[in-house]
């Protein structure tokens, strides 16, 4: 009989089949077409689909792996140790420090690297390989330097970057020693920089330290967030990450406002039902209103660099381990004994219980008046073009775009989009003033300006819209477009561009746009066909709502960079 505390091993053999942690992707679905790709996306409880474990982010254990691999497919894992038996085409990897099973990923295929730093290599396929040295050489680094100065060694040995394809179901994910990056987001530099740098912070909140519970993923979604800015201060200055913060905080109201503010998915501690995927809960009031509620914990403090070292004693107590918030606000209250002895945590309306469990909006929000140099010339172009009655040569000669950084330009078309619909006049001035010069910026920028579009019925920038969706695979710049497209009278119009482009997307983003094209709406009002549509017919979809596969649709709301 076994002794209490004595080792023993338990051997399970298994064979998996198809599941939503293993996405297989043919040549055709990556950049370059030539040969097959497979990459795992264990998060939230996915990877019980790919190896038995306990699928929780509370267990945390090593492991190693041994995986074989056709000749002149690459195998990366999140791991700190691997190794190449070229004779056998097999693989061996070793994960040295507990990891909670979520962050066990994989990735297979036409990949090769370059050094972009003395502890940072990019993967990419050959052909995106390039590009991906040129935005991100040397300044990894300084990144991971910055995040040491505040928080700590990072301990993860190597950071690695891999870019996958464009059919990756979210934006970014923090693998220990690989972070997983959708290749789409290579073209817009400010985004391509934030979802890094958010990837980094999570080496030390979410992959160092876990929160034990997904009811409370803000533990790590909400401290990431925060280090993440800590870090663009660091290296960008305040301006910049003021500018980011308010981009950010209007996607949460304007969220909040779908959702209702009395919608318990608003809390921080949200309550998980049995049988509900956690994924269900990856909304920005993890992300941002987290955010606040940790800024507003720094601001007691008095001094961020205050805060900063009670973070690092945090880092430190607890890395390899997963906690409750409870954690976090003892070590809190214990680091400061001033603030436990001012009752801090019950201060009226502000009490950390409310901050948890009360829903609606962040019962506080940062000052974000050093950015105000970045963010007043959008709110003045946005009163601009939106007062009565309109002075369109005002408002068109009153700002250059083309100087304008890639995150003023996505919040002052997130607000007209907000605004929309927009007077017949004001988005025909736009378009005359702006839509050429929106069409050589990046994607994130192209993809509101032809949702401002959309919602507004423009037709004589349509066409735009149908060679904006024949050129995208990702459901980041697929599933926005496709949802406005089905809301207003332009649904058959949706249906000629899916049935044109179908075959180019991956069968569980297919499957999502089938649903949302083939959800009851009343019969489609007569439209000019001529103005949007080429000769070939409409597809035909049942009225029955296609079932969501691999649960990838419960993230179609919000992109997210896990």
């Amino acid at each position: 009989a076994l002794q209490p505390h004595q080792p023993f091993q338990i051997i399970v053999r298994y064979t998996t089949a198809d599941g939503p942690a293993i996405w297989w992707l043919d040549p055709e679905l990556t950049y370059g077409n030539a040969k097959p790709f497979v990459f795992t996306q264990g998060h939230s409880v996915c990877n019980r689909s790919f190896f038995p474990c306990f699928d929780t982010p509370a267990v945390k254990c090593t492991y190693s792996a041994t995986v074989k691999a056709p000749a002149g497919i690459q195998v990366l894992m999140s791991a700190t140790q691997s190794s190449y038996l070229e004779e056998e085409g097999v693989y061996q990897f070793y994960m040295e420090y507990p990891v909670p099973a979520y962050l066990v990923a994989l990735v297979a295929g036409d990949l090769i690297h370059a050094d972009i730093g003395p502890r940072s290599r990019v993967w990419a396929e050959p052909c995106l390989l390039p590009t991906a040295i040129s935005k991100l050489s040397g300044i990894v680094e300084r990144w991971l330097t910055a995040a040491e100065s505040l928080y700590g060694p990072y301990i993860w040995g190597r950071y690695d970057i891999v870019f996958l394809p464009p059919s990756f179901p979210i934006v970014a994910m923090e693998n220990p020693c690989l972070t997983f990056i959708i290749s789409s987001i290579l073209e817009s530099d400010e985004f391509l920089i934030i979802d890094v740098i958010h990837e980094v912070a999570h080496s030390w909140f979410g992959n160092a330290v876990t929160n034990a519970t997904w009811e409370e993923m803000w533990l790590s979604e909400g401290l990431a967030t925060y280090a993440q800015r800590r870090i663009t201060t660091e290296t960008y200055g305040a301006a910049f990450t003021c500018l980011e913060t308010a981009f950010r905080l209007d996607a949460l109201h304007r969220q909040m406002k779908l959702l209702g503010e009395d919608n318990p998915v608003s809390k921080l501690q949200v309550k998980l039902e049995p049988g509900v995927n956690p994924s269900n809960l990856m909304n920005l009031f993890t992300y941002e209103k987290g955010y606040c509620f940790v800024y507003y914990l720094s601001q007691l403090c008095g001094d961020p660099r205050h805060f900063d070292s009670f973070l690092r004693a945090y880092i430190e107590k607890y890395k390899f381990t997963s906690v409750v918030a409870q954690d976090l606000l003892d070590s809190f209250l214990n680091f400061f004994p001033e603030l436990k002895e001012q009752c801090v945590e019950s201060k009226a309306g502000l009490e950390f219980e409310r901050w948890l469990n009360a829903t609606g909006p962040p019962l506080a929000e940062p000052d974000l008046s050093q950015g105000s140099s970045l963010t007043r010339p959008v709110e003045t172009l946005f009163k601009l073009w939106t007062t009565e009655p309109l002075d369109s040569v005002a408002a068109a000669s009153s700002v250059d775009l083309t100087k304008w950084r890639t995150f003023q330009t996505v919040l002052f078309l997130d607000r007209l989009l907000d605004g929309s619909p927009l007077p017949h006049e004001v988005i025909k001035k736009l378009s005359e003033c702006y839509s050429s010069q929106l069409d050589s910026m990046n994607a994130e920028i192209r993809i509101r300006w032809l949702q401002i579009v959309v919602r507004n019925d423009y037709y004589p920038d349509l066409y735009k819209v149908r060679r904006f969706l024949e050129n995208q695979m990702s459901r980041m710049y697929t599933i926005p477009l496709y949802e406005d497209l089905c809301t207003g009278t332009l649904k058959s119009f949706a249906l000629e561009i899916f049935y044109q482009t179908q075959n180019q997307l991956h069968p569980n983003l297919r499957k999502t746009i089938q649903q949302i094209l083939s959800q009851g709406l009343n019969p489609l009002p007569a439209i000019d066909t001529t103005a949007v549509t080429t000769d070939t017919p409409a597809m035909v979809l049942e009225d029955k709502v296609s079932e969501a596969t691999n649960g990838a649709i419960s993230l179609r709301d919000v992109n997210v960079s896990a």
